[in-house]
């Protein structure tokens, strides 16, 4: 019977449904672990467009060109003919017309054919020439002139060297900037020793040189960027220390004649995308675990409602009797 009250007597209770506000301190955590997040993708998250745009550059500019062909292209083969003529111009014993960047030689070339921007253009992209360094996974277009906005586009030919087409005393210079947060360049030139390989694509023509000399040098030793005789040379020029760049780094590499046909592949391959961007990934998840880390803050402890008992019954217990 006293069990029978008991039941008759107590409560139940049932859930109250749970209200959401806006909770303004784990929000505050929230945004600044989310920018913190950002701040440290941010490298890798511009590296990935900054290749991906210059893959594009190149892709376009290879869709000008049939590598399966046995010939160049005319366009391409009178592009590559007026480079050395600029060359040659270059080699008799020229100079760098001052805010003009003709080459004024003996050779009996007009100026129109000479001028700096007009040769090596292909109209479109305003690519000069594709550098490839398979050890440091380079892949990189290269525009005429080294200005601060052309470097950061990609690889910038040194006006007043040679063009780079090859040929014997000539020596083309192309710089890049090394360190910089949004792209790699030439950020690790420096791991490049004497025997290492790279390739040229110069309108359709792949050229290999194989790395002969590397040096540190000031600024204004310049020297060794001069055309030697007889020799067919590129350098690749960087800045270093990082962060500091009060030096440059130059690795001169000399022509490998006739281009291998393992560095011909190399030159003509389809420029590589960008690998998977696990930026994405991390940047992703941390905006979920953020999210659900203040959805749950803002929800308002559990809390129950007690469920009025049923009325207790009036009529008097059975008699057991």
């Amino acid at each position: 019977m006293a069990e029978g009250h008991h039941r008759a007597g107590g409560r139940r209770h049932r859930a109250v449904p749970r209200r959401w506000r806006a909770p303004i301190a784990p929000l505050i955590i929230a945004c600044v672990a989310l920018a913190g997040l950002t701040i440290w993708t941010y490298p890798s998250i511009a590296s990935w467009f900054s290749q991906l745009d210059q893959a594009r550059v190149l892709e376009n500019a290879d869709e000008y060109r049939d590598h399966d062909a046995a010939e160049l292209r005319a366009s391409d083969r009178e592009q590559i003919e007026r480079a050395h003529a600029y060359n040659d111009a270059l080699q008799s014993g020229a100079r760098i017309e001052a805010n003009e960047r003709l080459p004024l030689g003996g050779g009996e070339i007009d100026d129109d054919a000479l001028a700096y921007r007009s040769v090596l253009d292909d109209g479109a992209t305003g690519l000069m020439t594709r550098v490839r360094i398979p050890k440091i996974d380079v892949d990189l277009p290269t525009f005429h002139g080294t200005d601060d906005a052309t470097l950061l586009e990609g690889l910038g030919h040194l006006e007043g060297t040679s063009l780079p087409v090859g040929g014997d005393g000539t020596h083309a210079v192309i710089t890049g900037h090394r360190g910089l947060a949004d792209a790699r360049m030439f950020t690790d030139l420096d791991r490049i020793d004497v025997g290492d390989t790279f390739t040229l694509t110069t309108f359709g023509e792949v050229l290999a040189y194989e790395v002969i000399e590397t040096t540190v040098v000031e600024p204004d030793e310049t020297e060794s960027l001069q055309a030697r005789e007889g020799r067919d040379l590129v350098t690749l020029v960087t800045c270093t220390p990082l962060g500091v760049n009060s030096q440059r780094i130059l690795v001169t590499a000399e022509r490998v004649f006739p281009t291998p046909d393992a560095d011909r592949e190399v030159g003509l391959a389809a420029p590589e995308v960008p690998r998977f961007p696990w930026w994405a990934v991390i940047l992703g998840g941390g905006i979920v675990v953020a999210g659900v880390y203040v959805w749950r803050s803002g929800l308002a402890p559990r809390a129950t409602a007690p469920t009025p008992a049923p009325a207790a019954s009036t009529e008097p217990p059975a008699s057991t009797v």
